[in-house]
């Protein structure tokens, strides 16, 4: 971090003129004209109009998924700013942080790096978008994707933003999704899965509910999220309900926190679940679960080879 839009390209024409005359004339010489630039107009995430007089050559970026999908589309190199937490592509380290640690961003090092598009994400509040707005800087509130079809509009629209072409990437994305779909689809019966968020209290651990990426992905993958069914999309789910589910996955999407399957081993309660018997507790990035751009293919591949490894040798 909407919404459904087309890639336009700025179009610069050379008109060149040159006179036909007797030989006793001299040859006009060619004359170099520019047609002025198109204006951007798209409705953002909070159905604001925005406009640009032409794209953005000097970007904030305020999330970790808007600075992969700005690296993807090829503006890397128009990122001036980024939030503190995108860290992916490496280079992006390197851009100077305007903050975002616990939701609080230097708005003041977002003005002083004069940018002609701020592009802020679900993650960050409509306050802050006005705030921004209200001190003269255009913001673009990316709404975050509920399907894959709407990840590659996303890419489209910061595409076309910063006056890229997306279509080499996602042809490439929709090509590795529909391999992944390919080989899932003739499957009859799909594995249980506990995916673990977040198990500060392991009695009661984090996952992913209905309406997420998370739950999405583990489906698209072929498996069952058995945080589906319940009803908030990041719900704490009890001991007694996933005895009850019996996982025959559990994947670890906290692995990152220093979460490890020997430790999953020793949960007290624990012992009963099948995919603790089975020593099928495996760790997963969840940046590539969690951050709503180009890596959540890579995110459903990852799944796949986990759940199905047998199909993807």
């Amino acid at each position: 971090m909407l919404r459904k839009t087309f890639f336009l390209t700025v179009l610069l024409a050379l008109v060149m003129t040159a006179c036909g005359a007797p030989q006793s004339t001299p040859i006009v010489a060619p004359v170099l004209t520019e047609e002025p630039s198109v204006a951007i107009t798209l409705t953002d995430g909070l159905g604001r109009p925005i406009i640009l007089n032409e794209a953005a050559q000097r970007v904030v970026s305020l999330a970790p998924s808007n600075t992969e999908i700005l690296f993807a589309v090829g503006a890397g190199e128009q990122v001036i700013g980024r939030d503190e937490f995108s860290d992916y592509p490496e280079e992006a380290q390197a851009i100077p942080s305007v903050g975002g640690s616990m939701g609080e961003y230097s708005v003041e090092t977002i003005v002083s790096l004069n940018p002609d598009l701020v592009l802020a994400a679900e993650i960050n509040s409509p306050e802050l978008v006005k705030q921004l707005e209200d001190l003269g800087l255009t913001v673009y509130y990316l709404k975050n994707p509920t399907s894959f079809e709407e990840l590659y509009v996303n890419l489209e629209i910061v595409a076309q933003l910063t006056g890229e072409n997306p279509v080499k990437l996602t042809d490439s994305l929709k090509a590795r999704v529909d391999a992944v779909d390919e080989k899932i689809a003739p499957l009859s019966a799909r594995p249980s899965v506990f995916y673990e968020i977040d198990a500060t209290d392991p009695a009661k651990p984090y996952t992913y509910g209905p309406g997420t990426f998370g739950d999405l992905l583990i489906t698209r993958a072929g498996g069952f999220n058995i945080g589906g069914e319940l009803t908030d999309p990041y719900p704490q789910i009890s001991l007694e309900q996933i005895v009850v589910s019996n996982p025959s996955f559990i994947l670890l999407g906290d692995s990152m926190w220093g979460v490890t399957s020997d430790a999953v081993l020793t949960r007290p309660g624990w012992e009963t679940i099948e995919a603790v018997k089975s020593n099928q507790i495996l760790p997963i990035d969840d940046n590539l679960i969690s951050r709503p751009g180009p890596r959540l293919v890579d995110g459903l591949e990852q799944l796949a080879k986990l759940l199905h490894p047998d199909l993807f040798q």
